[in-house]
């Protein structure tokens, strides 16, 4: 009988029990569950997970805390379909949360999310598998990661799905990727630029068009990809999608893919043979600021090209780009003076259409009160132009030498940089440094000598050495001290520069009584006149004061300074004679010899 009960009792063990309704009313007795060898469990379970992570960001850090990734991450792989797809949304809502990507980051859990894009799986795994890796692949490891598992063929597969999340998050990661040179051409070699150009020509998808334009650009910088794209006709759909109608935003990006792609000299040669120039110049009449602003910035990298500097001119896109710096637009006015700079640059007959178009009166006016960008691409502008005598001479009639005075006390660089450089353009005439000189320019243009950026050192001397030719300028610049800060920087190794011993060279030439004070000697082409004076020997790096600074000092009985004043020479002895003067002549403090007795009181001190 005993064992009849036990048998009994073993049959009645193998029996299923009744399905027991089970609630989780606590995230974590949820994530317990996640653990749970029950299918129907885990599907509600990953379920909860999912509309408790959707609420809030601290509603995923909550389950992070609580341990859930682990479980999800595991259950992405369930056979059971429907706990695969409820797993996937809710690690691929949880990966939005920074530190659940963080934490993500550490887990081998890529791979897997990758077999989820397999199109046996169901929309909803794509739109969330494809939304985790988005979240993921903002990170290099992680690039690599999906590279490196072949996650490119499925995303660009997914390329074509009919979900615009899943198309959506797809544009995203590849986007990602193609920061990468690798990825760029696997892209290519993937048949991935035919459904990225095809989703630009899909009305019903307007929405993806920026994010499309920027995947095409980063794979168009790639010359090599841009020469196989080529061939498959894609830049061709590519202009045409351009010029097509469209809305402005995506319009200005198509732009600005081209913008991209002309960075390489390589694909500037080939976009100039697919005729881009006549492209820019009609998109130059769009009535659209974001448009004419990012055209302006084309046409400034393609300039680069000389061919294309002369197909912007011969298209009549020269005038069509000074119209647009009367816009009132701050961006649109600098991209436009930025883009007539590289226009005008080396090129003459461009300049003289900047000219005929009146653009220089527009860019002199821009140097009063314009942003830092605008006022340094107008002086750059204005730098390349006045290299033409006609141009130069109608630009200083508008005042533009006083208003590049100002710009000197700038802390840009760039600005230093153009404005100075005008300057030693526009200062080749007499008049101009007379104007610079009465206008206070000659100061901060010596200070520009303490500057330790190569560039704008080298132009200020450069200008220093122009307007040196002028007496009274150097001497004022003298008064500044340029010898000094010049003989500090011709004594650097890292400062020095053909720049700065020219400018030095100048000063000297121009202030004979400091190049003999300096050098002890002159050459035989120096002609001494009234107001030579010798002082002595100077010191390395010491000041040589005017011959005014000096008479008002008191005298020093033990250091003669010889002064030439033919002028005064008669007046001098007379009034000597009569008035029993001393040695010291107390109206100038100074002695006041002929060049023949300075000759002879020379060989006294020898």
């Amino acid at each position: 009988m005993g064992k009849k009960a036990k048998k009994e009792t073993e049959s009645r063990c193998k029996e299923p029990f009744e399905p027991l309704p089970v609630e989780g009313k606590t995230p974590e007795t949820v994530v317990l569950l996640l653990s749970s060898q029950e299918e129907d469990i885990l599907v509600k379970a990953c379920e909860a997970i999912y509309t408790f992570a959707e609420k809030g960001d601290d509603n995923k850090f909550y389950l992070l805390g609580l341990g859930a990734l682990e479980p999800l991450c595991k259950l992405i792989s369930n056979n059971n379909r429907l706990v695969r797809r409820n797993a996937v949304m809710a690690l691929g809502i949880m990966a939005t949360n920074g530190e659940v990507k963080s934490a993500l980051k550490k887990k081998d859990v890529i791979p897997s999310i990758i077999d989820k894009l397999s199109l046996e799986e169901d929309t909803v795994v794509h739109e969330f598998a494809t939304l985790c890796l988005a979240s993921l692949s903002v990170d290099f490891v992680c690039k690599v990661q999906i590279f490196d598992n072949k996650g490119l063929p499925p995303l660009i597969q997914l390329l074509s799905s009919p979900d615009p999340d899943v198309k959506n998050n797809s544009l995203e990661i590849i986007f990602n990727l193609v920061q990468d040179q690798k990825s760029r051409r696997a892209v290519h070699e993937s048949g991935g630029i035919p459904p990225l150009l095809e989703l630009l020509n899909n009305t019903d998808f307007s929405d993806l068009h920026a994010g499309t334009l920027q995947v095409v650009a980063n794979c168009l910088s790639d010359s090599e990809s841009l020469q196989l794209i080529h061939k498959d006709g894609g830049l061709k759909r590519l202009m045409e999608f351009v010029l097509t109608p469209n809305t402005p935003a995506i319009q200005s990006n198509a732009v600005k893919c081209i913008t991209r792609v002309a960075h390489s000299s390589e694909n500037r040669k080939l976009l100039h043979e697919q005729n881009v120039e006549k492209v820019l110049v009609e998109l130059l009449s769009v009535a659209d600021i974001s448009v004419q602003t990012a055209t302006c910035q084309a046409v400034s990298v393609m300039s680069f090209h000389l061919a294309s500097k002369d197909s912007f001119r011969d298209l009549g896109g020269i005038p069509a780009v000074v119209q647009l710096l009367n816009n009132e637009s701050l961006v649109l006015k600098e991209a436009a003076a930025q883009a007539l700079s590289y226009l005008t640059q080396s090129n003459q007959l461009n300049m003289f259409a900047v000219y005929e178009a009146g653009g220089h009166e527009v860019l002199v006016q821009q140097l009063n009160g314009s942003g830092l960008r605008t006022l340094a691409n107008s002086a750059a502008t204005l730098g390349n132009m006045a290299a033409q005598e006609v141009i130069r001479c109608s630009i200083l009639s508008l005042g533009a030498v006083k208003a590049l005075v100002e710009p000197l006390n700038s802390t840009d660089t760039q600005l230093l940089v153009n404005t100075t450089r005008c300057l030693a353009v526009l200062t080749c005439d007499t008049e101009a440094r007379a104007e610079l000189q009465s206008a206070g320019g000659l100061h901060p243009l010596v200070n520009l000598l303490r500057s330790y950026h190569k560039e704008v050192l080298h132009n200020a001397c450069w200008a220093i050495s122009v307007c040196a030719s002028d007496g009274p300028a150097a001497v004022e610049m003298c008064t500044f001290g340029a010898l000094e800060m010049l003989q500090e920087i011709n004594q650097s190794v890292n400062r020095r520069s053909r720049f700065s011993e020219l400018a030095m060279i100048s000063l000297l030439n121009s202030n004979l009584s400091a190049k003999y004070s300096l050098t002890s000697h002159l050459a035989s082409t120096d002609l001494i006149c009234d107001g030579f004076y010798d002082t002595g020997k100077a010191r390395a790096g010491q000041r040589i004061l005017t011959l005014e600074e000096m008479s008002k000092q008191p005298v020093n009985e033990h250091r003669p300074i010889i002064a030439v004043n033919t002028a005064a020479e008669e007046t001098v002895e007379t009034e000597e004679r009569q008035s029993n003067a001393s040695e010291t002549d107390t109206s100038s403090k100074a002695e006041r010899r002929t060049p023949r007795k300075k000759k002879e009181e020379d060989k006294q001190k020898d």
